[in-house]
C-alpha cells in the first residue's frame, strides 16, 4: 500500500471543555502544545454557548472556531478541508459525558484523547470499544502518569527483569482536598465528583484509584485476577465513597494492595508506588517524580535520577526526558510524553501506515475497559462485605 507524503506541520487540537473554573482543560491545552507539535484550533469550552465563547480567548481560540456544543464543532470541522479541519479532540468534560461525545468523535472518523475514566461504566466502555475497534482512529486515556520518566524507567527495567518475578505492587494515592467539606459548600469540582449521576458508580475510587491501579499495571505488566475491595464515605450526606482499599490478586501469583483518600487532611496529590521483585524492589513518589529508589538485599540503596545522557536511564525514560539533571521536569511535561506517543501514532495514521492499537506506550481504549471493570468489581465487592470479585475480563463477563 502507498503511504501519503509525511505530515510536515503541527497537528490541530479540537477541545471538549475546560471553561472556566476548570482544572484538567488547561492541563490538556498546555500538555498538547508543550513540545509545539500541535495547536489549539477549535473547542467547546462549556456546556453554555456564552461561557464557551468568553473562555476561547483565553486558549487564543478564534470565534469562528468556538462552537456552542460538540455536535456543531464535529459537523462543521468535517466540512472543512483536510488541511484545516482538526486532527483530534480532546476530551476534558465530567466523567457522565465522556461516551456521548467520544463515539460521536469517532463515528465522525476524529482522533480522541478522553480523559479516564473512559465512560460512566461498562456497559459505555464496551459500547465505545466496539466502536473504536470499527473505525481507524487513534484512543488514547489520560493516565498521565504514566508519561513520567522514571515511571518509564521503572517500567522498562521490570521488563529487562532486573526485580526478577514480581511478587507485591503496592499504590497509594492520598488527597485531603475534600476533608471537611461537602456538596453544599457549592464547590463545582467536588459537587459533579460525588454526584451518582455525573461521577459514576465510585467517588474517590473511581476519581484516583482508577490512577493506582493503572498505574501498577503499566510499569508491571502484571494481568489482574480478582479484587477485595471495602469503600467508606466519612462525610456526612455525601452519596459516594472518599476513601477505600483494595487487595488485588493477580494472575501470576503476586499480590496488590491499594489505598485511596480524598479525606486525608494535609495530602495533597501523594501518589506513590512500590513494586516488590524477587530480585529487587523500587519506590516511585509523584512529590518526588525524578527519583525512583532501587534496593537489592545486602547492596547500598540505588537512586536513579532523571539524568539524560549519563548512560543510567532506558532508553523510553531518557527519550521522555526534555531537561538536563538536576532541572526538575513536572507534571506538564508528564502529561506531554503521553500526548507525544499519541501524535507519534495520528502521524503513522496519517501517512497510511499502520499503528499498534491495543500495546501502546500511552494507555488505550483495552486500558478504559479494563479501569471501569475494576469500579465496578470493587463496588460490587463492597457491598458485599469485602467479597472477591473477579478482575479476569473474560471470567468477570461470564
Amino acid at each position: 500500500m502507498a503511504l501519503n507524503p509525511p505530515l510536515n506541520r503541527k497537528l490541530r487540537m479540537g477541545l471538549v471543555g475546560g471553561g472556566p473554573g476548570s482544572f484538567i482543560g488547561p492541563v490538556h491545552g498546555i500538555a498538547a502544545e508543550f513540545d509545539h507539535r500541535c495547536t489549539l484550533t477549535a473547542g467547546v469550552f462549556s456546556s453554555d454557548p456564552e461561557r464557551s465563547k468568553k473562555a476561547a480567548p483565553s486558549y487564543g481560540v478564534d470565534e469562528s472556531r468556538t462552537y456552542g456544543n460538540y455536535e456543531a464543532m464535529l459537523d462543521a470541522e468535517a466540512r472543512l478541508p483536510d488541511d484545516e479541519r482538526v486532527d483530534f479532540i480532546s476530551i476534558a468534560t465530567p466523567n457522565h459525558t465522556h461516551y456521548e461525545i467520544a463515539k460521536a468523535a469517532v463515528e465522525a472518523g476524529f482522533n480522541v484523547v478522553c480523559d479516564k475514566p473512559i465512560t460512566l461504566d461498562l456497559a459505555q466502555a464496551e459500547s465505545l470499544l466496539k466502536t473504536i475497534e470499527n473505525s481507524d482512529v487513534v484512543f488514547a486515556l489520560t493516565h498521565n502518569y504514566t508519561g513520567y520518566p522514571m515511571i518509564r524507567q521503572a517500567r522498562e527495567m521490570i521488563q529487562a527483569g532486573e526485580l526478577g518475578k514480581i511478587n507485591a505492587i503496592r499504590c497509594q494515592y492520598i488527597q485531603g482536598w475534600l476533608a471537611g467539606t461537602s456538596e453544599d459548600d457549592g464547590g463545582q469540582l467536588s459537587a459533579w465528583r460525588t454526584d451518582p449521576a455525573k461521577s459514576g458508580a465510585a467517588g474517590t475510587f473511581g476519581d484516583i484509584a482508577t490512577h493506582a491501579f493503572q498505574l501498577g499495571r503499566y510499569v508491571t505488566g502484571e494481568l489482574p485476577e480478582s479484587v477485595s475491595c471495602h469503600l467508606k464515605t466519612f462525610v456526612p450526606g455525601r452519596r459516594l465513597d472518599d476513601y477505600g482499599t483494595a487487595v488485588i490478586r493477580y494472575q501470576d501469583g503476586a499480590i496488590g494492595v491499594l489505598t485511596a483518600s480524598q479525606v486525608t487532611h494535609g495530602r495533597e496529590n501523594d501518589l506513590e508506588l512500590e513494586v516488590d521483585g524477587t530480585l529487587a524492589s523500587l519506590k516511585w513518589r509523584q512529590q518526588s517524580p525524578n527519583e525512583l529508589v532501587v534496593r537489592r538485599a545486602g547492596q547500598p540503596h540505588q537512586i536513579y535520577t532523571r539524568s539524560p545522557g549519563t548512560g543510567t536511564m532506558t532508553p523510553l525514560a531518557e527519550a521522555s526526558s526534555r531537561l538536563p539533571a538536576g532541572h526538575p521536569e513536572g507534571f506538564y511535561g508528564a502529561f506531554a510524553n503521553l500526548y507525544n506517543a499519541v501524535f507519534d501514532d495520528i502521524t503513522l495514521r496519517a501517512s497510511g501506515a499502520a499503528f499498534e492499537r491495543r500495546d501502546t506506550v500511552y494507555p488505550n481504549v483495552y486500558d478504559g475497559v479494563e479501569g471501569m471493570l475494576f469500579i465496578q468489581q470493587c463496588v460490587a465487592s463492597s457491598e458485599q462485605d469485602a467479597a472477591w470479585m473477579p478482575l479476569n475480563y473474560a471470567e468477570a463477563r461470564q
